[in-house]
C-alpha cells in the first residue's frame, strides 16, 4: 500500500468528514494560540539565549540549558520546581521516580481511577515480584475504580483517602488500553479537593501523559502536587530524542531526582551530550503539535463515523488526551486498521505490523509506528493489545495533512479486507 494508491471514494469520505471537523478544528486553533502565547512568555522570561543550547559531558556540573529548562517548566506548568532529562528513558521510567516520591515504607499509595497503566503495574509491585517494585520496598497500595458514567467516583474517594496510611494519590490523565475517558483538569481538580476535604497532607500526583497542553491549564494549576510525563509525547513536541519531566513541589522533585539518580546527587548532575536545543525547540513547537495531533484525533473519529465504526471521543466531544479509539470488534480489523497506519508512515512503511510480546504487557500488542523517533507518541501511531474487545488506540500527528493521510491510508486497508 502507498499513499498514491488511495482511491477516489477515499478523498470523498475524508471530505464529508472533514466538513464535520470544522467548528472542532476552530477551537482546537484558539486553544493552540493561547497555549502558544503562554510557552512564549515563558522562554522570554527566563531569558533563553543560543547559549542554553550548549551541551555538557561528565557530571554535567553548571549545565545553564539544564537549569533553566527545568525553570522554564516548572513556569510552563505553574510548579515550585521542574526536573527534565534525558535519563529518563520513558514515561513509565519518570512517572515511577515520581509515585516513590510519594511515600515511605509501611504507607499507602491510593489509585483514585482505578487500575493503572498496564506498564506501571510492574512498577507499583500488582504484576509479578520485580526487585525495586514499590510492594518490594513496603509500600502498601488501595484503588479506587471509576464511576459508572467514566468520571470519578468523589465518595468512594473520599472514603479510601481517609486511611491513615494513605499518603499519596495517583491519578491517570489519560485512558491507557481502558474503555474509559481521559479525565478533564476540571475532574483532576475535583478530586484534589476531594482529597483534600478528608487527608490534607497526602501528597497527590497525576500521570499526565499525552495530557499536556489539552487544555488551556495542568493539573498543578488546579492542586496537583506533582505531575510526571515523557518527552516522546506532548511535551517534546515531535522534536526531543527522549527523556521524561517530573514538576511540582519542590520537595516531591528533589525526591523524584533522588530516585533518578542516587541520594546526596539528585538533579546537580546529568550531563546533557548537545541535546538541550532539541528539548527547547521541541517544547517551543509542543502546542501546536498537540494541535495538530488533536486535529487528526478529531478528523480519524469522523471518518470512522463515517464508516459506522464506533469511536471514543466522538467528534463533537471534548478532549483531555490525544488518543483516539476505535472499537473495531475483530482482530483482523485491527490488523487491517495497523496496518494501513504503518503505509501511511513517512518511516518504514513497506513493514506490516504484527502482535508480538511486549515488556509490561500480558498479551500480545500490535504497533503501526513510522516515526523519526523511535517509540514516539506524538508522530502518528496505532497500537492495542490483542483481547477483547479489540480496540486500537491511535495518537499523533505532526502534522494534520500527514495525519490525515495515515487515518486514509487506515480506511483504505480496511475495506479493500
Amino acid at each position: 500500500m502507498k499513499i498514491t494508491d488511495i482511491r477516489p471514494e477515499i478523498y470523498e469520505l475524508a471530505a464529508r468528514a472533514e466538513a464535520r471537523c470544522r467548528s472542532r478544528f476552530a477551537a482546537i486553533d484558539r486553544m493552540a494560540l493561547e497555549n502558544s502565547a503562554k510557552v512564549m512568555a515563558a522562554f522570554q522570561e527566563m531569558h533563553v539565549s543560543d547559549s542554553c543550547f550548549a551541551g555538557t559531558t561528565g557530571y554535567g556540573y553548571d549545565d545553564l540549558g539544564r537549569e533553566t529548562l527545568d525553570r522554564l517548566y516548572a513556569r510552563i506548568f505553574g510548579a515550585e520546581a521542574a526536573l527534565v532529562r534525558i535519563g529518563f528513558v520513558n514515561g513509565t521510567h519518570a512517572l515511577t521516580a515520581a509515585m516513590f516520591a510519594l511515600c515511605r515504607p509501611g504507607e499507602t499509595v491510593l489509585a483514585a481511577t482505578g487500575l493503572p497503566y498496564d506498564t506501571l503495574r510492574t512498577a507499583i509491585g500488582l504484576s509479578g515480584d520485580a526487585f525495586g517494585s514499590l510492594k518490594f520496598y513496603g509500600v502498601g497500595y488501595a484503588q479506587v475504580d471509576l464511576a459508572p458514567d467514566g468520571g470519578p467516583d468523589l465518595a468512594a474517594i473520599r472514603e479510601a483517602a481517609k486511611d491513615p496510611a494513605v499518603t499519596g494519590v495517583m491519578i491517570q490523565r489519560s485512558r491507557g488500553y481502558a474503555d474509559r475517558k481521559a479525565l478533564s483538569v476540571e475532574e483532576i481538580g475535583q478530586i484534589v479537593a476531594a482529597v483534600r476535604e478528608v487527608n490534607p497532607k497526602a501528597n497527590i500526583m497525576v500521570d499526565n501523559c499525552y495530557g499536556e497542553f489539552t487544555d488551556r491549564l495542568e493539573p498543578t494549576d488546579v492542586g496537583a502536587d506533582l505531575i510526571a510525563g515523557s518527552l516522546i509525547k506532548n511535551p517534546g513536541g515531535g522534536v526531543a530524542p527522549t527523556g521524561g519531566y517530573v514538576a511540582g513541589k519542590r520537595e516531591l522533585v528533589e525526591r523524584a531526582a533522588m530516585r533518578l539518580t542516587t541520594p546526596g546527587i539528585g538533579g546537580e548532575c546529568g550531563s546533557t551530550l548537545g541535546h538541550n536545543r532539541l528539548l527547547f525547540q521541541g517544547l517551543f513547537l509542543a502546542p501546536h503539535t498537540v494541535a495538530q495531533a488533536l486535529k487528526t484525533a478529531v478528523f480519524c473519529a469522523a471518518m470512522m463515523e463515517e464508516l459506522g465504526i464506533e469511536t471514543s471521543p466522538g467528534v463533537d466531544e471534548e478532549r483531555s488526551d490525544i488518543i483516539q479509539m476505535v472499537k473495531l470488534h475483530d482482530p483482523e480489523k485491527m490488523k487491517r486498521f495497523c496496518l494501513g497506519i504503518q503505509a501511511g508512515a513517512p518511516v518504514d512503511s513497506y513493514v506490516t505490523p504484527e502482535p508480538a510480546p511486549m515488556p509490561g504487557y500480558d498479551c500480545p500488542v500490535i504497533m503501526a509506528a513510522g516515526a523519526f523517533i523511535q517509540g514516539s507518541s506524538i508522530e502518528l501511531s496505532a497500537d492495542g493489545p490483542m483481547r477483547e474487545p479489540y480496540t486500537v488506540y491511535m495518537q499523533g500527528g505532526l502534522t494534520y495533512e500527514s495525519g490525515k493521510l495515515g487515518v486514509m491510508m487506515a480506511a483504505s486497508a480496511m475495506l479493500e479486507a
